[in-house]
């Protein structure tokens, strides 16, 4: 009881300590689990792990298979989880590229670095190919908290994320097939057996992702489960899929996760957003426990095998040889430059499914008494912490060195999705202006997708909002919520984060008239508020343009729509298309506008000259 406490407590400190310090949760978890693993066997009294999770075979906390079979459900909670946040239109230009990375890059990663193992180690050739097939995997574990804490474009922060999370099934299925190669000695007859064994996988994981995927959905969508049991309901389903689909075809289970995950993920799903909660804060549980109780289960034998000098070699080539051999190869003739290349390239931490199944198949084959076989696992485990270290500390300065990281962040968020945002949006966004759209009620969010705009139901109050991959280009928040809490709180939270180059809200009821009130966060004039805005939206649903021929017409525009009360200032353009907003006190009003165009809301405006 103490052990299994002290692992839950253990891993959310370590979650704490990487929000902290802005690292991948693996790390410190990682660390932790090797400190009260197999490192506690040197400062005890009596030379014991103070946990151990498999001890003697047939005792400890997760004695003979328990452990396999506990990180096996984990691992497809974690999936189905990352499976939801994949939306199509992430990919609409690199789907390609991303289709090459999880088939060709995979490839190249399996006999890459199953060769250089084979020759720095001099493994068998088996052994070498299962460490191969071990190492393909990302992980959206790893992935996801380093490209949080990057502004990258959201290209390669797409392929990133994408094949972090497709490539984690098909680096279980090489190595099964490798492990099972190994086990029957190979020969012909594997061969048959293991083509029919890879078409089972296929058929089985695709057929059972997607058809559970759509009967939950519908049940989710009919009401036939209370609210109340919803998300356990859910969790139920995906264990249900995952056992089934492994009973059909063994290791189909984790792609049957991913693709059920993919297919809830892109419909319009009522309660997705909560779902998704659910899952993610079940994911932080699992990943805190799993990666504490593998690198418990490690021995210091294992680890002293990686003392020597062809441990630093054989990760060197895979991270500076393999992996960016099998990027280059699979973006051939994508619209990526160069410099995405490399960053990507350089960007391939292990997680989850490496370490899991690594630790399973390393002591089985130890078991057998398989050759070199203890090898495996502490080789894979150095990878996992080596390029979890390696990326987490440098991403961030290798994305600056090659100038894939957003020197200013353009895009622009927008709190509330009522329809004078969405008339707003819509026009940024037809300008070329990545905008985002958040709101609690749903119906607005659907109309702000039905446009072709980019929304999530989200609530301003959650923490999680901040780690929204979707926000990492913005620098410029907009409150336009008709609630003036809501509004000050957005600026006060998010402002530092989404407002570097200005963050923004609504006049309330008591500023409204008030021209003295110098608010440099307070938009568009001081007549108009949320609900002058949308009256206006309602009246006149259009945003025009009018050309401004120096100051003194600038003057008498701004005035005219503010006497009018059915026309809002918006934004200044420029003659190459910038657009800047405009406050409702504006510190550079002096300034010649000269060749600007005036962007507003509302009914056509007529000034004279």
């Amino acid at each position: 009881m103490i052990e299994l406490a002290g692992i839950i407590i253990l891993g959310i400190v370590a979650q704490w300590m990487a929000w902290r310090l802005k690292l991948p949760a693996i790390l410190p978890l990682i660390l932790i689990g090797l400190l009260v693993g197999p490192i506690a066997t040197l400062y005890t009294e009596d030379g014991a792990k103070i946990i151990e999770p498999i001890w003697n075979g047939t005792k400890g906390l997760f004695p003979g298979d328990g452990l396999y079979y506990f990180v096996s459900l984990a691992i497809s909670i974690i999936l189905f989880e990352g499976g939801l946040t994949l939306k199509r239109s992430e990919i609409a230009t690199t789907g390609p590229v991303i289709s090459k990375l999880i088939t060709l890059g995979s490839t190249v990663t399996f006999f890459g670095a199953g060769m250089a193992t084979h020759f720095i180690f001099e493994l068998s050739w088996p052994l070498s190919f299962l460490f191969a097939a071990l190492i393909i995997v990302t992980g959206p574990t790893v992935i996801t908290p380093i490209l949080r804490n990057i502004p990258l474009k959201k290209e390669v922060s797409a392929i990133l994320k994408w094949e972090g999370i497709l490539i984690d099934p098909i680096g279980a299925l090489v190595a099964v097939l490798v492990y099972e190669f190994i086990s029957v000695e190979g020969g012909q007859a594997f061969t048959q057996t293991a083509l029919i064994a890879f078409g089972k996988i296929l058929l089985f994981g695709f057929s059972f992702g997607f058809t559970f995927a759509h009967a939950l959905v519908f049940v989710i969508k009919k009401k036939f489960i209370p609210h109340y049991l919803l998300n356990v309901a859910s969790l139920s389903m995906v264990l249900l899929v995952f056992v089934t689909s492994d009973l059909f075809a063994h290791e189909s289970g984790l792609l049957a996760v991913v693709v059920m995950g993919m297919v809830m993920g892109n419909i319009n799903l009522p309660n997705l957003k909560e779902l998704l909660y659910f899952k993610e804060s079940l994911s932080v549980l699992l990943i805190s426990i799993l990666f504490i109780l593998l690198a418990a289960n490690i021995t210091i034998d294992q680890l002293m095998l990686l003392y020597d000098w062809r441990t630093a070699m054989l990760f060197g080539a895979i991270i500076l040889i393999v992996r960016p051999l099998g990027v280059f190869l699979s973006s051939a003739g994508a619209t990526l430059s160069l410099k995405e290349k490399f960053f990507i390239g350089w960007v391939g931490p292990r997680g989850i499914v490496a370490a899991g199944i690594a630790s399973l198949f390393g002591s089985k084959l130890v078991a057998n008494g398989t050759a070199g076989a203890e090898y495996i696992t502490p080789l894979v485990f150095m990878v996992v912490l080596g390029t979890v270290l390696l990326n987490a500390t440098t991403a961030r300065l290798v994305a600056k060195w090659l100038g894939v990281f957003l020197k200013k962040s353009e895009g622009i968020l927008i709190v509330g999705a009522a329809p004078a945002s969405r008339l707003i949006a819509k026009y940024l966004q037809d300008h070329k202006r990545h905008v985002v759209l958040i709101d609690s009620n749903e119906t607005n969010i659907a109309k702000a997708k039905a446009l072709g705009l980019e929304a999530f139901t989200a609530n301003i109050y959650a923490d999680n909002l901040a780690d929204n991959l979707e926000l990492n280009d913005v620098g410029y928040l907009m409150a336009l919520t008709g609630n003036a809490d809501i509004n000050a709180f957005a600026l006060e939270r998010f402002g530092d984060q989404f407002g570097e180059n200005g963050a923004f809200r609504l006049i309330h009821a008591s500023e409204k008239g008030n021209s003295s009130l110098k608010n440099k966060q307070s938009l568009f004039s001081s007549e108009d508020d949320f609900i002058a805005l949308e009256e206006t939206a309602r009246l006149f649903p259009q945003v025009l343009e009018l050309a401004i021929e120096d100051q003194a017409h600038y003057k008498k525009i701004i005035a005219a729509a503010t006497k009018a009360a059915d026309s809002v200032p918006l934004f200044l353009k420029s003659k190459d298309g910038d657009l800047k907003i405009i406050p409702s006190y504006d510190p550079n009003k002096e300034e010649e506008k000269s060749g600007l165009r005036l962007v507003y809301l509302g009914k056509p405006l007529v000034v004279e000259l």
